[in-house]
């Protein structure tokens, strides 16, 4: 089994540099990439900035004032970039992997289908936002870990919870995506079911307070238990901007939860993505 995940290591490494050499042939565009994708984080973090002159919170007794909300807002760029640096370029080429019939050759070879297919091009242009997001994270902590009243304790524990919950989160939006993606076996290209999932995936970039009132409770219900992607952003924005122990509304066992959608988003995806092969047929047949 140790021998096993070396291998896989060892192939995940050759991707990952086989697509850096890539990207560096052609370092402009590159770079015009990563412009392009922290202009427009930079935009977004002046219009949070905008909203905070005029209130204190997101929500009246929310809890996210400014700089929670920064930690929220950073982590948000972190989860999705690390998705979009991993895995959106690869389900993007899943449904013309099918179309062109080089699925085949994919099937054929010595490794695990959804591995190869998962991770065979990583974008690394998309990792710009990451690092702005730690950066953004980095001084929201320091304002609230500052701050006169009530300063903000941090631990090592709390980091790598943080860093934990973070990983669950991307394993969370991924099982969406590789699930959405093995569509296109039965219904040929389905862009719109990407567009779908972008749909769905706006509704963790907030936090979940603001969906528990009147007839967002439903909306509350169905993306914390069903789909659970207000769990992708909301868990670790809390662990390390609003620890879960002190807080009445989201005790301990939201979190523990987080572990369970997490599992069994992974195993769901997989019997998809199983289900899906197994009724693929070849392009040439």
């Amino acid at each position: 089994m140790a021998n096993l995940w070396r291998v896989y290591l060892r192939v995940f490494l050759t991707f990952a540099a086989n697509s850096l050499v890539r990207d560096m042939s052609f370092r402009a565009n590159f770079l015009i990439q990563c412009i392009s994708s922290t202009s427009w984080a930079v935009m977004n973090l002046g219009f949070y900035l905008i909203i905070f002159v005029h209130v204190d919170e997101i929500g009246p007794q929310t809890g996210w004032g400014k700089y929670e909300f920064f930690v929220f807002l950073g982590t948000t760029w972190i989860v999705n970039s690390l998705v979009q640096t991993l895995f959106m370029p690869n389900m993007h080429e899943f449904s013309e992997l099918i179309r062109t019939g080089n699925l085949d050759f994919a099937l054929l070879k010595p490794i695990d289908t959804q591995f190869l297919i998962s991770f065979q091009r990583i974008e690394w242009s998309s990792l710009a936002n990451a690092l702005l997001g730690v950066v953004v994270v980095a001084v929201g902590m320091h304002q609230l870990m500052t701050r006169p009243e009530h300063p903000l304790p941090l631990s090592a524990v709390t980091i790598a919870l943080y860093l934990f919950y973070i990983l669950c989160g991307v394993t969370i939006l991924y099982s969406l995506m590789i699930s959405l993606a093995s569509t296109s076996i039965w219904l040929g290209r389905n862009q719109t079911l990407y567009d779908f999932w972008f749909y769905i995936t706006n509704f963790s970039r907030y936090p979940m307070e603001m969906y528990r009132h009147g007839w967002g409770v439903v909306l509350w219900g169905f993306f914390t238990f069903v789909v659970p992607v207000l769990l992708v952003i909301n868990i670790p924005a809390r662990v390390l901007a609003r620890p879960l122990y002190p807080d009445p509304s989201v005790a301990w066992p939201l979190a523990a939860f987080t572990l369970v959608a997490t599992v069994g988003s992974l195993i769901v995806s997989r019997a998809i993505f199983c289900r899906a092969i197994g009724s693929y047929r070849s392009a040439s047949s």
